[in-house]
């Protein structure tokens, strides 16, 4: 396992890392006309119609709100967070929501980082540009930070701006866990793993 010892600061990912999300993808791209293998931001940022543009982006920030009303805590996120606290480690959050949803699921679950950045900040994952921002906020090289996700852009993400990826496979075998520098099935067991570094 990669040493564990250098890391300063975590960055996570929100939806399917630290709170559930019941986004459907399938029904949004089946909505708005959008290929399967076509990133869904990608292709609203590429609608020629200002019009139609803002159609797709509104369908898009009304179905985040719906899930973000229901959105609760993941296993072991919680105790992960409190833990990090505890250890005064910088806590962020990098997440391709708008940031209303975001702000809504945090503020229902009472979850305090000292950074939320979401897409209307920085480009959306795997752009590292959002990351990179934070570690020159934070004054930490890139390696020292471990950016925390569920999905390959977070993998991406992470691996694109030098940091130690981390991906979270909720024990499901993901074909792409081998890009990541660490895999965990839960947070529980990231925590156990930092508190024994």
């Amino acid at each position: 396992m990669k040493d564990l010892s250098t890391i300063q600061a975590l960055i996570f990912d929100l939806d399917n890392t630290l709170v559930s999300s019941q986004l459907d993808f399938k029904l949004l791209r089946e909505i708005i006309s959008c290929p399967g293998k076509v990133d869904i931001l990608d292709f609203i940022n590429e609608i020629k119609s200002a019009s139609l543009m803002k159609q797709a982006e509104d369908l898009i920030v009304s179905h985040e709100m719906s899930d973000a009303l229901t959105a609760s805590f993941l296993p072991g996120s919680k105790s992960l967070l409190a833990f990090m606290a505890i250890q005064k480690y910088p806590v962020g959050i990098v997440t391709r929501n708008c940031r209303q949803a975001a702000n809504t699921k945090l503020k229902n679950n009472a979850i305090s980082v000292d950074i939320l950045i979401t897409r209307e900040d920085y480009p959306a994952k795997p752009n590292p540009e959002a990351l990179f921002a934070i570690a020159q906020l934070w004054g930490i090289e890139c390696q020292n930070i471990m950016y925390v996700g569920d999905h390959f852009y977070d993998v991406q993400a992470a691996n694109n701006a030098g940091m130690i990826s981390c991906l979270i496979t909720h024990n499901i075998d993901l074909s792409f866990k081998y890009s990541a520098h660490l895999v965990f099935n839960e947070l529980h067991e990231l925590e156990d793993a930092l508190k024994k570094s």
